[in-house]
Parts: structure tokens; C-alpha cells; sequence
């Protein structure tokens, strides 16, 4: 390596470093203000690090909001939700690319179509259907129509996949005497597990980041934790102590589960790039 790449790499490196700094900067504000006494938040000047550790924000939050049950009607609804559009969305995504016939070509567009549809230009029908089959205000129908919504996305996720691997597989199965659904479950399935990664994390995180679907379909049993927030924020809105350790609360487990997932998201994104 040169000395000129080498000063290249250095920059780059430094240019990484600073860019990730300033994009984990508002993060770390809110994370500090939370574990601040809730004098402290709206002290000017402004501190960024607690000069003080406190807990105060958390139990002000779990005071006045049923945090609690909020964020479990949320972690419940994407969770299941996410894993019905996985296990339907790539069910349907392997018979779609290894049916062969000319109708598949145009399911596939129609799925392209279905993940261009914005959600808030099917958000009134949605709302009339769940209120007409008497499931308005339960996680059910959240769970549904998350499961329906995300199903186009994990569909079309996996069939980039799944055109990755061979069909000589599937008739080496064949051969070896399994079935279809075998040979999807023990052998493609696998292989694909990084786009099944992929697809998950993405999946849950519009499910879990979702508010206008929330707010339409619930008003108090299964409210979510977004919707809960925000009405936190018009009852509460100079209050911003408990607002930065519900914030800190929403994101934190997906950040964890980001960081868990990270290499498989990075070997989902990556796949095909490098024959092997």
C-alpha cells in the first residue's frame, strides 16, 4: 500500500468516524437528559452530560402514562405481526419465483405495485373494514394489518433470494424423496436465512415505528406506545424530562436488536455481490 492510499484510508476513516459522531450525537443528548433530574433538562445554559444520575423522568413517565402496557401492545403487535409476513410472505415469494409460469412475471409486478401503495392512501378503507368486522381497539387488527402491509415488502426481499439459489437443489431434494414443503424448510430456507434476517428487522421496525395505523384503529386497549407518546407530548408538552426517557425507552430495544442482527442485515444486504 502506498503512502498516498494510505492517507486516503486515513481520511476516509476520519470522515466515517465524524459522520457517525454527529449522527449518534441527538441519540446521546436524549439518552443523557433521561438519566437527568428533570431541574436539570431545562437548565440554561444546558448541559450534556447529568451532572446528577437520576431515575426521576422514568417514574414521572410511568406516573402519568401507562407506559407500561403501551410498550407491550407494541413489542405483541410486531412481533406477530412481523412473523406472519415472514412466514406467508416467503412461503408465497419461493412458490412465486420457482413456479416458472408466465403468470408469476406479473405477480411480481403486482407486488412491486403493492410496496408502492403509501399506507396513508389505504388508511380510511382499513379503517372501515376493521370497524365494520367489530375489531376496532384490539391488537388483532393491528396484527393483521401490519401482517398484510409489510407482506409486499418481505415478498419482494426474498425473491431477490431466492433467484440466488440454484433449482438443482431443489431436484437434488426432489430426488433424495422430499417434498416441497421439505425441501423449502430444510434446505432453502436456510440458505436464505440472511434475507429472512433482513426481512424481519425492517419488517419490525415500520410495525414498531408505525403511528397512523395506531391511530386510527385504537383509543385506549391497544393503544401503542407511538400513540401513547404523543398524547403524552399535548398533555405534557413543556414536560420534556419524561418526553427524552420515553423516547429512550421506544428506541432502545431496537437499537440493541439492530446491533444483535447487524451481520446479518450486512450479509442480507451484501448477498450476491461476490460469486462464490
Amino acid at each position: 500500500m502506498t503512502l498516498k492510499s494510505k492517507i486516503l484510508e486515513r481520511i476516509l476513516i476520519a470522515g466515517s468516524i465524524i459522520l457517525v459522531v454527529l449522527w449518534l450525537f441527538p441519540y446521546i443528548y436524549v439518552i443523557c437528559c433521561s438519566f437527568k433530574p428533570g431541574a436539570e433538562v431545562i437548565a440554561v445554559p444546558p448541559t450534556f452530560f447529568p451532572k446528577v444520575f437520576s431515575v426521576e423522568n422514568f417514574a414521572n413517565l410511568f406516573q402519568r402514562m401507562d407506559a407500561l402496557k403501551f410498550l407491550m401492545n407494541s413489542l405483541s403487535t410486531s412481533l406477530i405481526s412481523t412473523m406472519i409476513a415472514l412466514i406467508l410472505g416467503s412461503l408465497a415469494a419461493y412458490a412465486i419465483q420457482r413456479s416458472g409460469s408466465r403468470i408469476s412475471v406479473g405477480l411480481i409486478v403486482l407486488i412491486l405495485c403493492l410496496k408502492m401503495i403509501p399506507t396513508s392512501s389505504i388508511a380510511v378503507p382499513i379503517y372501515e373494514i376493521i370497524s365494520r368486522l367489530g375489531l376496532y381497539d384490539t391488537r388483532i387488527a393491528l396484527i393483521i394489518v401490519y401482517a398484510a402491509i409489510n407482506m409486499p415488502f418481505v415478498m419482494w426481499t426474498m425473491l431477490s433470494f431466492y433467484e440466488g439459489i440454484p433449482r438443482t437443489l431443489d431436484e437434488a431434494a426432489c430426488v433424495d424423496g422430499c417434498t416441497s414443503h421439505q425441501t423449502f424448510w430444510k434446505i432453502i430456507l436456510p440458505i436464505a436465512s440472511p434475507g429472512l434476517a433482513t426481512a424481519f428487522i425492517f419488517t419490525l421496525f415500520q410495525a414498531w415505528n408505525d403511528f397512523l395505523i395506531a391511530l386510527l384503529l385504537t383509543s385506549t386497549t391497544a393503544k401503542t406506545f407511538t400513540v401513547g407518546l404523543a398524547g403524552f407530548l399535548s398533555a405534557y408538552s413543556i414536560d420534556l424530562g419524561p418526553m427524552c426517557a420515553g423516547a429512550f425507552l421506544f428506541s432502545f430495544p431496537v437499537m440493541v436488536l439492530s446491533l444483535a442482527a447487524q451481520r446479518y442485515i450486512v450479509r442480507g444486504i451484501t448477498a450476491g455481490a461476490v460469486k462464490g
